[in-house]
């Protein structure tokens, strides 16, 4: 994150303190009255502040409209005062007795010498225009008719007035024009008929060039902002554009330091649309070049009554903005000390009210606390509304600490009583509870019992059926290998391996019917090492997981040797595998492992772990998977882990196994060296007995 980032809520401490005086206000009285008594006063001041900013800032600001519209008559005032004298001077030359001595000349002299009056006169230009040269005698009577008016002049009509008007009328355009020049010349013009000898002998043509009239812009300046301060006066500008450029201006090109003038620069879009395009006054707030300016544009309008440029004044906005903030600070904290003043005035006056308030509140967290406190007598008049409440307070604690004093005394009898008669209670629910246990453990039980009969009528019957085709099967053997003769020993191999599949179908089918019968296991009991019983289970079911893309890891360890029945043993581990087989919908590694039983550094047998990488089991699964008739395949009995586990546990030995949720499960068995009399490990029966 930033170093720079600010965060826009507030400190933890401001949000505290809030906090803190939020939770007075609503919960502590003495707060709340000094809120309800505050708040009236603070509201009236803050409606008072709202509305001397609405004043202020509207009437400011229209004010600040009508003074640069004033001033912009002010302004337009003064460029007719000088059209009047321009042409008070150009009559005045006209009708003077030196020019009318000066007419007998010849036209070239004439003109030459009026040329170099203009100077004299405070004007630009002054031409004589004899009749002989006129081509077009009445556009000049229809000028002459205007006292005096505005023109636009091309390069062409300036040099044929006075050549040195060209170079003055240059404009350079300022970007985003950069490097092209304004030739035409805004002029204020005064044309007068000359008639000698009741003829129409000429006209004298007189004027002021307003291009880069820099004097002449801040004369008007002076007249319209008077001011004996320089720098006040700087603030306050004029400017006289030819259509949107500006041609004569006091405002600066950086209105920060006041240098330069933005001459060549042009007027927004907005203020040229309305002026010019519109003929229209404008009076607003306007960017003038780099700043926001109080500004007043009105058109300047030529001979022909169109618009051909305008007059300006404005002044800077951000003056006024800063003189307006001045006063809102100030009144302000006038606002502001008003209110300190009037709450101090108001806490003051209601501290007689307070403390007495603050004593009830003290005496009753006290008693929240099983203080046992009293208000007592408050410096108040006693028929004070405070002191009677204080008084009734009190009187209300003595009657209530009788009362809990009652009550305390009944309940120690109540609960006397109460132990006594729960008593025996209490001695017949444990025996209750007892009873239900041992039902509960009865009919666990007894359900077990049923399932496990019916499993064995129903195995009897299997293993019945079983025996039948095996019979047959082991008989055809024998008849094919008498048939074969000599021959058979090309076969012999898988002859072989298929009378000890038969042998071993005999054996389970076998202990099926001994185990139907509940009377124990009943065939031969061998001590032998688990290793190859578990590679023989491998193989056996290698073959039927070819398809499921199963690989077999194997670890063989254990070196202790076991009694067990072989045959049993191997069911065992047919059935762990399978099952992990099942468990691995996708493919995957089977791992079986061996190992010596070691506890407390005693041997104690043989384990094998088989590990899967299939689903897993839940926990809540995993405590039932031994129950009969428990299955999570849609083809299972469920029999499977529960005959196994009921195998083991004849011999003294059990299934363990652990389960996590997609990685996969373990199925550990444990199988005793040796067993007791009673199918118990002699070595874990040693151990529980010391």
């Amino acid at each position: 994150m930033s170093s720079n980032y600010i965060s826009s809520t507030p400190p933890k401490s401001l949000r505290r303190f809030l906090a803190s005086w939020r939770y007075r206000i609503k919960t502590m009285v003495r707060y709340r009255l000094l809120f309800l008594t505050s708040a009236p006063i603070f509201l009236t001041l803050l409606a008072l502040f709202g509305i001397t900013l609405y004043w202020s800032l509207h009437y400011t600001w229209q004010s600040s409209l009508v003074d640069v519209t004033e001033r912009l008559g002010v302004a337009k005032n003064s460029i007719t005062i000088l059209q009047q004298r321009q042409t008070q001077q150009v009559e005045a030359f006209s009708d003077s007795h030196q020019f009318h001595l000066k007419l007998g000349s010849s036209d070239s002299e004439l003109k030459a010498w009026v040329s170099k009056q203009a100077e004299l006169r405070g004007l630009d230009f002054l031409v004589w225009h004899p009749m002989s040269e006129l081509d077009n005698t009445s556009e000049f009577i229809a000028l002459s008719k205007q006292a005096s008016f505005f023109d636009v002049l091309d390069e062409q009509e300036l040099t044929s007035l006075t050549p040195s008007l060209v170079k003055r009328a240059e404009v350079a355009i300022l970007e985003p024009e950069l490097g092209q020049i304004e030739t035409r010349g805004l002029v204020s013009r005064t044309v007068h008929q000359v008639i000698l000898d009741g003829k129409l002998a000429g006209f004298i043509d007189g004027g002021i060039l307003l291009n880069n009239s820099t004097d002449l812009v801040d004369t008007i300046r002076d007249l319209v902002y008077p001011s004996h301060n320089a720098s006040v006066k700087t603030q306050g500008t004029v400017t006289l554009f030819l259509d949107d450029l500006r041609i004569s201006t006091n405002v600066p090109l950086s209105s920060e330091n006041s240098t330069g003038r933005a001459i060549g620069t042009r007027v927004s879009e907005e203020v040229n649309d309305v002026v010019l395009n519109q003929g229209s006054f404008w009076s607003d707030k306007a960017y003038v070049y780099d700043a926001w300016y109080v500004s007043a544009y009105e058109p300047i309008y030529g001979r022909d009554n169109q618009p051909i440029g305008m007059i300006y004044t404005g002044y800077l906005i951000w003056p006024l903005i800063a003189t307006y903030l001045n006063n809102l600070v100030e009144i302000t904290l006038t606002l502001l000390t008003v209110l300190v003043v009037s709450g101090w005035l108001v806490y003051r006056a209601s501290r007689e009210l307070f403390k007495p308030i603050e004593t009830i509140h003290k005496v009753v967290k006290l008693v929240q606390l099983g203080k046992d406190t009293r208000i007592g007598k408050l410096p108040l008049n006693k028929d004070h509304e405070l002191a009677q409440l204080a008084s009734q307070f009190d009187t209300m604690l003595d009657q209530l600490s009788q009362r809990n004093k009652e009550i305390q005394s009944f309940a120690n009898e109540l609960e006397t009583k109460v132990e006594v008669r729960t008593a025996s209670l209490r001695e017949k629910t444990e025996e209750l509870e007892m009873h239900i246990e041992l039902l509960n453990q009865t009919r666990d039980k007894l359900i077990t019992s049923e399932k496990l009969a019916a499993l064995g009528e129903l195995t009897a019957g299997i293993a019945h059926e079983i025996n039948n085709p095996t019979a047959v099967i082991l008989g055809n053997l024998e008849l094919m290998k008498f048939e074969l003769g000599d021959s058979a020993h090309v076969v012999q191999g898988e002859i072989d391996t298929m009378l000890a599949q038969i042998d071993r179908i005999r054996n389970i089918t076998k202990s099926l019917l001994q185990y139907s019968r509940h009377g124990g296991i009943q065939d031969e009991i061998t001590w032998q090492h688990v290793s190859p019983v578990v590679d023989e289970s491998i193989t056996l079911v290698k073959t039927g997981s070819k398809r499921k893309d199963i690989k077999f890891e194997t670890s063989l360890k254990a070196t202790s040797q076991v009694e067990m029945n072989r045959h049993q043993f191997l069911q065992v581990l047919v059935n762990l595998q399978m099952n992990a087989i099942h468990s691995m919908t996708n493919g995957g590694t089977l791992t079986i492992e061996s190992e010596d039983w070691c506890e407390c550094g005693e041997e104690c047998g043989a384990i094998i772990h088989i590990k899967d990488q299939g689903t897993g089991i839940s926990a809540d699964k995993l405590k039932r998977i031994f129950d009969p008739f428990y299955t999570t395949k849609r083809d299972g009995t469920g029999l499977g882990l529960s005959v196994s586990q009921s195998i083991l546990s004849e011999t003294g030995g059990e299934i363990r196994a652990t389960s996590e949720v997609g990685k996969g499960s373990t199925f550990s068995v444990y199988f005793p060296a040796k067993r007791s009399s009673n199918g118990v490990n002699e070595a874990l029966t040693i151990k529980a007995i010391s």
